[in-house]
């Protein structure tokens, strides 16, 4: 059974990224750090998927990921062909994207959230070592991707490769996942966890105070800072997180709305910024400046009304990818009956208590999940 507090997490999240992306609110990363929330979901479902299907996972997982990214790209690479693009091998990277593909002067904004792909790509592939090596030593791997944002961040390894930094900045809350799947974070006495929360955030707090990016207090603009800040919060809102909340459900539209999301996570991901972007000057045309209250919330409706739209003609896709029946509105009855389901479970975290003992990698388990920028001049990213 999945874990509905979980699934209303990642809603959150995604709510939380479109409505980043169109206000540009810096307060929303500091109240809610959605990416990393979001990797360390991703990073649980990933252990699930590895204990229960070994290295199949990893071709499972890329599946259920890719056809999303195709069918954004069968619309949008050929219109930027047409409108600057110069076509290369480069291109290719619009179908598995290990680093930024191409894209021209509008495709670079419109497009720019593909950087959660390249790095969920990047995360994936490395998982099940990481996994191996973090149930043998697992203070020493958790500490591992923080120290190598420490590094770049003080100018030790310097680096202009975004997956490095990327590495620093969220695998570690993708281990934290692996924390949470394995039970430790649930082991955790309170006078443990909340003293190792605390001082999380404190270090982190006291590094985005002294380190202001030009946005101001925007995590995005300040990953050793995000990187601390993102795991206290993940420490108490997953490490604490409920075997059950049943509450989630009892209002039956925004249990089927959480679900809906969840199953559309991708979808909805991928095709709101170009949104985003497309009325930004539109509402602009009416009077409303772009801190304008008014036009802020016009934005925000009309972005989720668009991607709704776009979610039910094509969101069925990811329906396909992970093995279920396509539905236009996912979400209307209990998860699919036995007899309609995909003969492979979905995984389910947290997971039974590993032993401390060293296991076999031979046993092993899949992940999902999108993060914000506000589209400006030259940007080229969006989290």
């Amino acid at each position: 059974m999945r874990n509905r507090y979980l699934d209303l997490l990642r809603f959150l999240a995604i709510v939380r990224v479109v409505v980043y992306h169109v206000t540009g609110l810096a307060t929303l990363t500091l109240v809610f750090p959605a990416m990393s929330i979001m990797f360390a979901l991703a990073g649980s479902l990933m252990a699930a998927s590895l204990d229960r299907s070994g290295g199949a996972a990893l071709r499972r997982r890329l599946r259920r990921l890719l056809p999303s990214l195709w069918v954004v790209a069968m619309v949008f690479v050929p219109a930027m062909l047409l409108t600057g693009l110069v076509f290369t091998p480069r291109v290719l990277l619009w179908l598995f994207p290990v680093t930024d593909p191409p894209a021209n002067y509008w495709g670079g904004l419109a497009l720019s959230p593909v950087w959660y792909l390249r790095d969920y790509l990047w995360f994936l592939l490395a998982s099940p070592a990481a996994l191996w090596l973090f149930r043998r030593a697992p203070l020493p791997t958790l500490a591992a991707p923080y120290l190598l944002l420490v590094a770049i961040e003080v100018g030790i390894l310097p680096t202009t490769s975004a997956v490095p930094r990327d590495f620093g900045l969220y695998f570690g809350a993708w281990l934290l996942g692996f924390a949470h799947h394995d039970g430790m974070l649930r082991r955790l006495a309170d006078r443990v966890l909340v003293p190792v929360a605390v001082l999380l955030a404190g270090a982190g707090g006291a590094w985005i105070l002294s380190h202001p990016g030009p946005r101001g207090y925007d995590l995005n603009d300040i990953p050793l800072g995000n990187a601390l800040w993102s795991a206290a919060f993940i420490l108490v809102v997953i490490g604490r997180a409920p075997a059950a909340a049943a509450w989630v459900d009892r209002n039956r539209t925004f249990g089927r709305l959480v679900t809906f999301t969840n199953r559309r996570a991708l979808t909805v991901y991928l095709w709101h910024m170009p949104f985003v972007v497309a009325l930004t000057p539109l509402v602009g045309l009416v009077g409303w400046s772009p801190r304008d209250p008014w036009g802020l919330a016009i934005r925000v409706v009309l972005v989720f009304l668009l991607v709704g739209v776009v979610t039910l003609l094509v969101g069925w896709v990811e329906d396909v990818a992970a093995g279920r029946r396509p539905e236009l509105v996912p979400g209307g009855r209990p998860d699919p009956a036995p007899g309609r389901r995909s003969s492979r479970p979905e995984p389910v975290s947290p997971g039974p208590v590993v032993s401390p003992d060293p296991v076999s990698p031979g046993g092993g388990r899949a992940a999902a999940g999108p993060g914000p920028r506000v589209p400006g001049p030259g940007a080229v990213e969006a989290r």
